[in-house]
């Protein structure tokens, strides 16, 4: 896996009600292109909703995701399940997807970024028909693995059509709460477990596997799970990544690489100016590159997180200022 230092990719969800002029901002401004996904266009598009299409019991009653649990429903979708099984994610819950694939017009390109919410995540968000989250119950759990294992498999097969390289990042920002009073129940051995298996089976489908997680997580464990890419708020968390420097250090050195999310997708975006922000990452990056040179080759720069709940403008802001970083860290 190489890049060119510095490139650009992004996390994910974009502003747009439009999918074609989300993906032409994307096919104009990022290095390594992802396929836009629009929550402001549809619930559907939500980072929950989304990949749970197909899901045994999943039901979706206005703008309430929730989960009605039917034994039968669930023992043969287990029952019918391989490694090879394929959970299409259809164009009514992921419009970015396929006009990126027609933006392409058949141009293959030489990589591209897709994106799946985490098993993590997905279970401590989906609820089923009673309130009840369905990580905690072991069935759900683990049909959810399986079932997002399904997704991702189609989707890289999908992808692979658009580029001869592809990347998917794994959504986890629950993992940040992991260990907190908010999930003490979760354990870390079976949070990591399943990450662990989705990045594992992400792999063997032959792309390269991320994880995005925008808050504080446990970065050792992470970058222990067989991950190729960390991606983390670079904005806000960067002084508590520096707590391990030494784990930094040998991931890079085994060919990992760490996408920094310099650029604020919060608030912040609308009240610092363009040089404070460059200013702020520029000091980062001096600031690490010292105790580790190869940040400077290993490294791609992102937004802080998706730019969903952004204004336009603001969007188009964040690409603007991404560029301007890689031009100036590449001087």
């Amino acid at each position: 896996m190489t890049f060119a230092p510095f490139s650009i990719t992004g996390i994910g969800s974009m502003p747009h009600r439009e999918p074609s002029d989300a993906c032409k901002l994307i096919l104009e401004h990022f290095d390594i292109p992802f396929w836009p996904q629009l929550p402001k266009l549809s619930v559907r598009e939500s980072m929950i909703v989304q990949f749970s299409e197909g899901f045994p019991g999943f039901t979706l009653d206005a703008d309430k995701a929730f989960v009605k649990k039917n034994e039968e429903e669930i023992y043969t979708w287990l029952s019918n399940y391989t490694e090879e099984t394929l959970e299409p994610v259809s164009e009514k819950y992921s419009s970015g997807l396929y006009s990126l694939s027609e933006a392409l017009q058949d141009q293959k390109i030489p990589v591209i970024k897709g994106q799946i919410t985490g098993p993590l995540t997905f279970t401590l968000s989906l609820k089923d028909e009673e309130g009840r989250l369905i990580y905690f119950d072991e069935t759900l759990r683990e049909l959810s693995l399986l079932h997002l294992k399904a997704k991702v498999k189609w989707q890289i097969n999908f992808l692979k059509k658009l580029a001869d390289e592809v990347i998917i990042f794994v959504d986890e920002p629950i993992l940040q709460a992991v260990g907190t009073s908010a999930y003490i129940s979760v354990e870390q051995t079976e949070a990591m477990r399943l990450v662990r298996e989705l990045v594992h089976f992400i792999k063997s489908n032959g792309a390269k596997a991320g994880i995005h997680c925008c808050g504080r997580a446990d970065w050792k464990e992470v970058m222990s799970s067989g991950i190729d890419i960390l991606s983390f708020d670079a904005f806000f968390f960067f002084d508590f990544l520096k707590i391990y420097i030494e784990q930094i250090e040998e991931f890079l050195k085994n060919g990992g690489f760490i996408a920094w999310g310099f650029i604020p997708t919060t608030d912040d975006i609308y009240s610092l100016s363009d040089d404070q922000i460059i200013k702020s990452a520029l000091s980062k990056i001096s600031e690490i590159s010292k105790q580790i040179p190869l940040i400077k080759t290993n490294s791609l720069i992102t937004p802080s997180c998706g730019m969903g709940s952004l204004e336009l403008s603001a969007a188009q802001r964040v690409c603007y200022l991404l560029r301007l970083l890689k031009n100036l860290l590449n001087e």
